[in-house]
């Protein structure tokens, strides 16, 4: 038992010192630096996307591969529509994406006008809570496309009944994170701003409305992402819309499978990129006023 106990404190010293020496040499590793976070979520991401792309390769193999081309064949369709375009119907690959991605921030945009001082009004106000949340707990559930035949037929344009399709898609997620945030901020500290003299509209606006961005922003993460599906889903039926949706629509028709998940991978990237970016918004905010370090 000595011999193992002296083995153990040999061992440990040893690594102490190798531990010393490689901070003498200045090649220690500090886990909490901004560097380090990046390369281990790069290294994350790089195994992330490549499991993806070798399941997709075999099950391009073991399933049906006319309908599920390989990565290879998806990647050379996807730089033949950045390069020479929609060969069948026209347009350039830009075109279709700065139509879907107009068409997305119109509805995001409106919705976020609408959801958030809605949000904030329910999550502050019992009574309008307990009024309008069963009605809108009817309408939550329901798959935002489903709206799209009529809200076309209804508007007599499919680029703002597509619009609108994202803006249905968009509003519940900010409009939910919003109100829960609103009821998560500290009573007592509601009623020490009552105890001090302060109005309900200074209780607002100096404290409802500053807690409630942090959830604002988890809800615009969400809607985004969300945003994105509806979208693709709405150019299915708005066929003058000209988005990433008609493309992939068009493409299916034809039976040209590689363009259709050329299509796919855009959205998911464009979907990706605008999520990371709101991400990274909100860490900035919520760092600014210490939510989180």
């Amino acid at each position: 038992m000595t011999g193992l106990k002296a083995w153990l404190m040999e061992d440990i010293g040893s690594s102490k010192d190798q531990e010393h020496q490689s901070a003498k040499n200045g090649r220690a590793v500090d886990k909490d630096s901004r560097r380090y976070k990046l390369c281990v979520n790069a290294a994350y991401v790089a195994i992330s996307i490549t499991m993806l792309v070798v399941t997709w390769y075999f099950i391009s193999w073991y399933v049906n591969k006319t309908v599920i081309p390989t990565p290879m064949e998806t990647w050379d369709a996807l730089v033949s529509f950045f390069e020479n375009g929609d060969s069948t119907a026209g347009g350039s690959a830009w075109s279709y994406i700065r139509s879907s991605f107009g068409t997305l921030l119109k509805g995001f945009l409106l919705a976020l006008v609408f959801a958030f001082p809605v949000g904030l009004l329910l999550g502050s106000v019992n009574v309008l809570d307990r009024l309008f949340s069963p009605a809108l707990n009817v309408l939550r559930p329901i798959a935002p496309v489903a709206w799209a035949p009529v809200l076309i037929i209804l508007l007599q344009s499919d680029a703002s009944g597509a619009m609108m399709v994202v803006f249905i898609g968009a509003f519940f997620p900010i409009l939910t994170t919003v109100s829960f945030g609103v009821k998560k901020i500290d009573v007592n500290l509601i009623n020490a701003t009552k105890v001090l003299g302060a109005s309900w509209s200074q209780t607002f606006f100096k404290i409802t409305v500053p807690a409630s961005i942090p959830f604002l922003m988890n809800g615009i993460k969400t809607a985004l992402g969300i945003g994105w599906m509806c979208i693709v889903s709405a150019e299915l039926y708005a066929s003058g819309v000209g988005g990433l949706g008609n493309y992939i629509t068009n493409q299916a028709g034809l039976g040209a499978w590689p363009q259709v998940y050329a299509g796919i991978v855009i959205v998911g990237v464009l979907g990706l990129i605008t999520v990371l970016v709101a991400d990274y918004i909100s860490k900035v905010l919520n760092k600014k006023w210490g939510v989180e370090e």
